[in-house]
């Protein structure tokens, strides 16, 4: 098959989206398709690179921190795309890129598959709206998305739920971005942790405490430093890897709570593994996941997860066995004390969680994807005007 992916993000980007993107993209040639990529550049300039579309964009920072809009009609891509004439359209983000995936289902009849990656409620605050109106607002926008799709892919049953309490009515799928394994349980090399550690001045008898992700209000990680402080354990380090518009903000809160902390920063996408394997827990208080994809990577490299409870990771996050899902900071300090102080729970919480995440493979997630698409080749267009 022919298969569009239109994206907002793309690499090197490093976000939830961008790895789904990557990971689909690289399962789907290695099962035959022809696939290509419509994203936006970081210039005003559209230009072609191998099988990848970049459309001319201007920053939109000041809507939400990293965003871009597309500036152009890119005729010539328009014309080289609808001369290839792809079979299918997956859709991965609603706004630029949605638009050329809209316009090429219209001209040539293909169906759109749209991935919902994002809550949107929970970003609401970067637009200064009310939670009532900001519901109202996503729930409309949503429905009017979802309208033009033949068929939605939630990452997981909340989406699902969520997007039906919207009024969305047309078919949806549920199917997980997948792990590549592969990179996750590769052994590092020799004496690369011993060097990360000493490179970030980790105690040697300190508990790692890994938060790797996006550093920004919707992932609540002030909270997140108050439920480390409220454990008052002397033996943990909190090391925080990514980046995000509350970074000073986030590192300010930890200090005034006399919260041993340390920021690498963003780090290359290929030295991910190693960081996820440097923690001993991986820990996080967000509530605004889709999916949690950096759970599923922190099981998948053997780390054991100690999260919000969320419907997100039902039946991933299993109490006990490959980590917690915590209600309160009562719950996250005696998970945590346990955790700590039990060298054989430690090391079985790790193999539990190497081994549950083995459902969740890269080829699992390329099987779903052409499995959905073959089964839209009979099933009629949606109309345009709506939600169905």
């Amino acid at each position: 098959m022919k298969v569009l992916i239109t994206t907002d993000w793309y690499a090197p980007v490093i976000n939830g989206v961008v790895t789904s993107v990557l990971l689909l993209q690289r399962e789907l040639v290695a099962r035959g398709h022809d696939v290509r990529v419509v994203t936006l550049s970081n210039s005003l300039h559209t230009y072609k690179e191998g099988p990848v579309y970049y459309m001319g964009s201007v920053s939109a920072g000041k809507i939400y921190p990293g965003a871009r809009l597309k500036i152009n009609r890119a005729r010539s891509m328009m014309q080289e795309l609808i001369a290839w004439h792809p079979d299918v359209i997956h859709s991965q983000c609603e706004f630029s890129s949605f638009r050329v995936a809209a316009a090429l289902s219209n001209r040539l009849g293909i169906p759109i598959v749209h991935t919902y990656h994002t809550v949107y409620e929970d970003y609401t605050h970067y637009l200064a709206l009310s939670a009532r109106v900001g519901k109202y607002v996503v729930s409309a926008f949503s429905r009017w998305i979802c309208g033009r799709a033949a068929c939605i892919v939630a990452p997981s049953r909340k989406v699902e739920r969520l997007l039906r309490e919207y009024g969305i009515r047309c078919r949806i799928e549920v199917i997980p971005t997948g792990v590549d394994l592969s990179a996750y349980r590769a052994e590092p090399a020799p004496g690369r942790l011993e060097a990360l550690r000493r490179q970030w001045d980790i105690p040697q008898d300190h508990t790692v405490l890994l938060y790797l992700g996006r550093m920004a209000k919707e992932k609540n990680l002030e909270q997140l430093v108050d439920q480390v402080a409220g454990a008052r354990r002397r033996d943990v380090t909190l090391l925080l890897v990514g980046d995000g518009p509350d970074r000073e903000a986030i590192l300010d809160y930890a200090r005034e709570r006399r919260v041993p902390v340390i920021f690498t920063g963003m780090v290359p996408h290929a030295e991910a593994p190693d960081y996820y394997r440097l923690g001993d827990i991986f820990i996080t208080a967000s509530t605004s996941e889709t999916q949690g994809l950096t759970y599923f990577e922190a099981l998948a490299a053997g780390v054991p997860v100690l999260c919000r409870r969320d419907a997100c990771v039902e039946g991933v996050v299993e109490n006990g066995f490959n980590g917690w899902q915590y209600e309160s900071g009562e719950d996250f300090a005696r998970y945590l004390t346990d955790f700590c102080g039990d060298g054989e729970l430690r090391r079985r919480m790790s193999r539990a969680a190497w081994e549950s995440s083995e459902r969740f493979s890269a080829e699992a997630f390329g099987a779903a994807a052409e499995a959905l698409y073959r089964s839209l080749e009979e099933q009629p267009m949606p109309i345009a005007s709506g939600a169905r």
